[in-house]
């Protein structure tokens, strides 16, 4: 559905959000506004039939009017194609999620909040080629997730009150005239859980103890937060989906059960190991303070096979024949980096055997993500400079290979138990969407792509910037790149205003994709050129580029992006009088370096940016890679480190009016650095915003507040960078209520 703007709201909205050469525009498209990114749908939740002839999937629909989305279910055939997927549930008010295929495919079974509860989700049963849902659960507290056994026989779920979740299972045969039994009984509630190749037998996790006066308390509303708070270690058990014996697996209190994989064979269950220490065990980085194991299934006897304290590996993957074991981990091995992943393999029976580490000839991280049918090849996605391209490793050689050259940003998948190969994809005119091809063979060759879903056909309403990769040599000699997005309507010669959008992580990379960049498009529809730089500390480059910012983490970044701008300014796309620059997280770190040490920019949005790395250092719910990035050292013994590379020490160069966002509650980058911040620039008499969303996120939770955060934004630069508009009134997203008013075509202005 493609939103119009009611015509007082284009009146109170920023100039730049709605304008757009008239040159430029046909009479059947318009600029992208931020109304319609929050008001697109969004597909997902892919379930390939097991004869691999059909695909169920799901369709998120965001109601602006009524601040929330409702989910319902398509089906499409994986040999016609998009054009012939057909809706199946039509239930406005409720959610239909989690298709899952009976293993014989003659139906499947879904969650739904119909006819429920107290909004709780209950199993449906339904027919891909038509008919009535029928109601398969009645749990007390809804069913949190369900899961056919292999042989089909069985249909277990998880369900009950939070934190006592248990599990039962009813049989297949028996869906409506059997009754449910429950086949766990611990105190504490039932958290992953998988049945094992056998079908009679479910791997579980179970916290081994269950704090009755701490959920009474919360019950009560005694809703005060205890940092780090104690909680109980987990331990892997089974039980038997006839009998209902349950078999305790573990009981070391050296660490906690977080994870596991069981092999293919059944023969062997690996899981994850978390540290026993308070603090450690609750910190959200991730990976970190834990170590794989081993179990041999007959024997119940446990192999360590990690032991590196500050390491993060991955959960280990099984090859298809289940002779192989491997995980990936940075390169280094002996102590906490930012290195690139290699991939580490073993014979799995080989106990105590060394690890093979492999990939270390590629320039990027390596993942498992799946394997080939004859266990010989690992398959992995991973990013080439501003894409994301299959690749696959020759675990016998020792070699990769990029299979996939698209000009996009893709992910290939291969489904377990029908083998269908599917490609999630998005380019700069594509949302996100997704393809299938006969076989892995066919990847390469885009001639034999079916593409499956299309939710977004209001696309081709819009109007939209040409967006490309582009590179220049930074201050060092070094090549860097990102992407550009020129403005609707571009005319070379034309000196354009532009929007330097500045990616967060910062081990992550701007791609060519559909509308990244906080909404580069919605710029590039109102006029501005948008740089996205990956600025030295990004991911893509190779393994250098991304941690050449260690014990200096500003400096190199710095110079990338502003070599970067020099670049368009001497390519005569951009108006060197006219610049703004926005980030959020580690962009909003540099975007409040580049408030203190340029006054090149006319604007700044900074959206949860640190000041101070020595108050961020405690403040924020992870440390070591903190530790890692600014200096190695022990914080409290080496504050100058730190303070030398906080934006705070340097706030007096401070002289761009400046706009600050942050979620009250943000976890990662606390909102005292940006009331930090806020303060100084009021002191210094810069001007200053401080919008404060509430929440306890990293980023903003609420729709609402996300368009707010835009708008603002926008206006914010509108003002500044191009003397448009009086930055920000409230009216300007108030009206966004109104819907489906109609508005012109097209829209002109003197740039």
């Amino acid at each position: 559905m493609s939103f119009i703007q009611p015509r007082s709201l284009r009146r109170l909205l920023p100039a730049a959000l709605m304008a757009v050469t008239a040159t430029a525009v046909t009479a059947q498209q318009r600029p992208m506004n931020f109304l319609d990114m929050q008001v697109m749908k969004s597909a997902g939740s892919w379930a390939p039939s097991p004869d691999g002839a059909w695909m169920l999937y799901t369709v998120r629909t965001p109601d602006w009017a009524e601040d929330e989305s409702q989910s319902d279910i398509h089906v499409v055939s994986l040999s016609d194609g998009v054009t012939s997927s057909r809706q199946l549930t039509y239930t406005d008010e409720w959610n239909e999620t989690d298709p899952a295929w009976a293993s014989d495919g003659s139906f499947f079974l879904f969650l739904s909040d119909r006819d429920a509860r107290n909004g709780d989700d209950q199993v449906y049963l339904m027919r891909h080629d038509g008919g009535e849902a029928r109601k398969v659960t009645d749990a007390e507290d809804g069913v949190s997730d369900y899961a056919f056994s292999a042989d089909g026989a069985w249909l277990a779920y998880r369900a009950g009150a939070s934190g006592r979740e248990q599990l039962w299972r009813v049989p297949v045969a028996g869906l409506f005239t059997a009754e449910p039994v429950q086949i766990t009984h611990g105190e504490a509630g039932v958290d992953d859980w998988e049945w094992a190749p056998n079908g009679s037998t479910i791997y579980f996790t179970r916290p081994d103890s269950f704090d009755e006066a701490d959920h009474r308390r919360r019950e009560e509303g005694f809703s005060v937060d205890v940092k780090n708070q104690v909680t109980p270690l987990s331990s892997l058990w089974s039980v038997e989906a006839g009998s209902g014996t349950e078999r305790r697996l573990t009981d070391d209190p050296s660490y906690g059960v977080e994870g596991f994989v069981i092999s293919p064979d059944g023969r062997w269950i690996s899981f994850t190991g978390g540290s026993p220490g308070r603090y450690e065990r609750n910190i959200t980085a991730s990976r970190l303070y834990a170590d794989q194991f081993l179990m041999d299934v007959a024997s119940g006897s446990i192999e360590r096979l990690t032991e590196n304290y500050e390491v993060s590996e991955s959960a280990t993957s099984f090859s298809p024949d289940s002779r192989w074991i491997a995980f990936s981990a940075p390169d280094d091995m002996d102590r906490y980096t930012m290195t690139e992943d290699r991939i580490y393999l073993r014979a799995v029976d080989d106990r105590g055997g060394a690890f093979r580490k492999l990939g270390s000839s590629f320039d990027q991280s390596l993942s498992v993500d799946f394997w080939s049918e004859d266990s010989k090849t690992i398959y992995f996605n991973a990013g080439v400079k501003v894409t994301v391209q299959l690749h696959a490793l020759d675990v016998e050689r020792d070699r990769v290979r990029q299979i996939t050259d698209e000009r996009a940003t893709l992910s290939v998948r291969l489904d377990d138990e029908s083998g269908v190969v599917l490609i999630d994809y998005q380019d700069p005119r594509t949302p996100a969407t997704v393809f299938t091809v006969a076989s892995l063979d066919d990847v390469d060759d885009r001639s034999r792509w079916t593409q499956l879903v299309d939710v977004s056909p209001e696309v081709a309403d819009i109007a939209l910037g040409e967006e490309v990769e582009v590179e220049w040599t930074s201050t060092d000699g070094k090549r860097v790149g990102g992407v550009l997005v020129y403005p609707v309507g571009y005319r070379e010669g034309t000196r354009y205003p532009l929007i330097v959008a500045i990616h967060g992580g910062p081990a992550s990379a701007d791609v060519l994709r559909f509308n990244g960049g906080y909404g580069a498009q919605v710029y590039a529809g109102a006029g501005y050129a948008v740089l996205k730089p990956n600025y030295r500390g990004s991911t893509n480059y190779g393994n250098a580029h991304r941690t050449d910012i260690v014990g200096d983490y500003f400096t190199l970044g710095f110079d990338d992006i502003m070599t970067g701008v020099d670049h368009l300014i001497a390519e005569g796309i951009v108006d060197e009088n006219r610049m703004g620059v926005l980030g959020w997280s580690a962009g909003g770190h540099w975007s409040n370096w580049i408030l203190t040490h340029t006054d090149r920019f006319k604007a700044i949005s900074s959206g949860a940016g640190t000041m101070n790395w020595i108050s961020m250092y405690a403040q924020s719910d992870v440390q070591r890679n903190r530790q890692f990035y600014v200096g190695d050292g022990f914080l409290y013994e080496d504050f100058d480190t730190y303070w030398d590379q906080s934006p705070l020490k340097y706030i007096m160069n401070a002289k761009t009016p400046t706009m600050i966002h942050v979620v009250e509650g943000d976890p990662r980058v606390p909102s005292p650095q940006s009331v930090e911040l806020h303060m100084a620039l009021k002191k210094l008499d810069v001007p200053t915003e401080l919008f404060m969303y509430p929440g306890r996120s990293h980023g903003i939770p609420d729709p609402r507040n996300r368009l707010v955060k835009s708008v603002s934004e926008m206006a914010w630069m509108d003002h500044y960078v191009r003397g448009i508009g009086e930055t920000f009134h409230w009216e300007q997203v108030l009206e966004t209520l109104e819907k489906k008013a109609e508005a012109p075509r097209t829209i002109s202005e003197d740039r």
